[in-house]
């Protein structure tokens, strides 16, 4: 009997030292093991999730940059980018890279020492961007370590809250590290330097476009360039007790500004807000390309009054919501220029023809003619554009209501305008004409209380070198719509102008 029980225990011992290849037995039975896969999803929303709080725990750093005390942050993101908060003066965005993680530097203040170095010896502006080079790719490097620390330690310790398992929390640990590694590889590898030439401003910046002056200026006069620097140096402490005392630049005297609005709509607002581009842009002519009014009754001709006091040319051409009728009153007012059938009007150092919209869609009992005749009156245009060019006078700007007549003039002119879409295009067509077209600077007018959400206004600032009368840059300005008060304003590169150094200048006679 001791022997038999002897044995039986030696082999309860062997079965107890292998190693068991199920899980324990539940009610149904013998449940297989767990595979890795399925843990998955679990295991990477806790390295996000951890990894998030990490940064927003620890993931920042403060670095001098040139005279300002900065803080540099790493925050996720969908888009990417840069964004450089100026309390309280707002923000400016930048499309600097394409990753998860987005770049935040919030300038906290100027140090005033530094300050009045720059000042007092302004020979030290000519070392200042090496400077700031220097102080960003410290702060940098040192955004990265931390980050790295606060990725690991973030999906680490949630780990451990989760699993309870320190295997599985260093596993998380590691995998955020491998996370942030890859978004790094990411923004190397899409890091667009050029990003800086278009940014985009909101808040109280949204004024800044129209402080730079020509989007040439700083490159051909960087002397003017460095005395204003010393001037807005200078000031830097006020703007944050009164931000209305921005230094302004002096306009390049080789650039003309053109307003381009379109698509109002019978909303009057859209007076007060051209009428205030116009002053804070120093615009030299205002182009509408149509659409003023919705239904083009004579009732209506009243609300083109306010063109005789804009404090700029207005150029004109008719769209498919303005009558015959609308089109002979603005004839008759003071400061507008209209423009159909070819015509052409110098004003401003520019020559500008258009053509009105062939149909006028609120008439019922009239027949549209559609895309075709929109092309048909893009055809006329351009001939009467290829005639002025034999004639010795090429025109430099052209101007339609519809998009699909305003491409009929490619190769015929360098630059046409358009609207009637309520949406922004730039496009450079095939035989080298650029159409631009732009929103409803009347945010839809009247029927945008039909819409779900409010439409935004839109205008644009065109800079046009004078010697040339070339396209150098353009300020799209977009404003919140009915009972929004929200404002950007990003500037914007034709594409031949990011690729070589615009032009050289001839030299200016401007002072600081």
């Amino acid at each position: 009997m001791a022997r038999t029980f002897h044995a039986a225990a030696a082999r309860v011992r062997r079965l107890r030292s292998r190693p068991r290849a199920t899980a324990p037995v539940s009610a149904g039975g013998l449940v297989p093991a767990e595979h890795p896969w399925k843990l998955a999803p679990g295991l990477l929303a806790v390295v996000v999730l951890g990894a998030w709080l990490g940064l927003l725990v620890v993931g920042s750093v403060r670095t001098p940059v040139g005279p300002m005390d900065t803080t540099m942050t790493l925050r996720p993101s969908v888009s990417g980018g840069t964004k450089i908060n100026v309390s309280p003066l707002g923000a400016l965005e930048l499309d600097s890279h394409h990753a998860p993680v987005r770049l935040d530097v919030d300038v906290d203040q100027l140090d005033p020492e530094r300050s009045q170095a720059l000042v007092k010896h302004p020979e030290r502006l000519s070392g200042l961007q090496d400077e700031v080079t220097d102080d960003v790719a410290s702060g940098t490097r040192e955004l990265a370590v931390r980050s790295c620390v606060a990725v690991v330690s973030g999906a680490t310790a949630l780990g451990l809250v989760v699993y309870r398992r320190p295997r599985r929390a260093l596993a998380a640990g590691g995998l955020a590290l491998g996370l942030l590694a890859a978004s790094g590889v990411s923004a190397y590898a899409t890091w667009n330097p050029k990003s800086v030439l278009e940014p985009k401003f909101s808040g109280l910046l949204s004024s800044a476009p129209s402080v730079v002056g020509d989007a040439r200026s700083i490159v051909t006069e960087f002397d003017v360039y460095q005395q204003e620097l010393a001037r807005l140096v200078t000031n830097v402490t006020k703007l944050y007790d009164a931000t209305s005392t921005l230094p302004v630049y002096q306009p390049d005297p080789a650039t003309i500004r053109v307003l381009h609005v379109s698509d109002i709509h019978l909303n009057p607002a859209a007076w007060h807000i051209i009428g205030s581009l116009v002053e804070q842009y120093d615009i030299d002519v205002i182009i509408d390309s149509g659409d003023t009014m919705d239904h083009g009754t004579t009732a209506e001709n009243g609300f083109l009054d306010p063109v005789r006091d804009l404090g700029a040319p207005y150029v004109w051409v008719r769209g498919n919501h303005d009558s015959k009728d609308t089109q002979a009153y603005l004839r008759k007012t003071r400061n507008a220029h209209v423009l159909d059938e070819g015509s052409a009007v110098d004003v401003a150092g520019l020559r500008i023809a258009g053509i009105g919209d062939p149909q006028f869609t609120p008439d019922r009992s009239r027949p549209t003619g559609g895309k075709a005749s929109e092309q048909e009156a893009g055809r006329r245009l351009a001939s009467e554009l290829r005639d002025q060019k034999r004639a010795g006078t090429p025109v430099d700007v052209a101007v339609a209501h519809d998009p699909n007549a305003a491409r009929e003039t490619d190769g015929t002119v360098p630059l046409v305008l358009a609207g009637h879409v309520h949406h922004r295009v730039n496009e450079l067509l095939p035989l080298g004409t650029r159409l631009k077209v732009e929103g409803s600077t009347g945010g839809g007018g009247l029927r945008a209380v039909q819409n779900e959400k409010p439409e935004k206004v839109r205008a644009s600032v065109l800079y046009l070198d004078r010697p040339t009368r070339h396209l150098q840059a353009w300020d799209e300005i977009t404003l919140g719509g009915l009972g929004l008060t929200t404002a950007e304003v990003s500037r914007h590169l034709p594409e031949e102008n990011l690729k070589s150094p615009p032009p050289s200048a001839p030299p200016s006679t401007t002072s600081p």
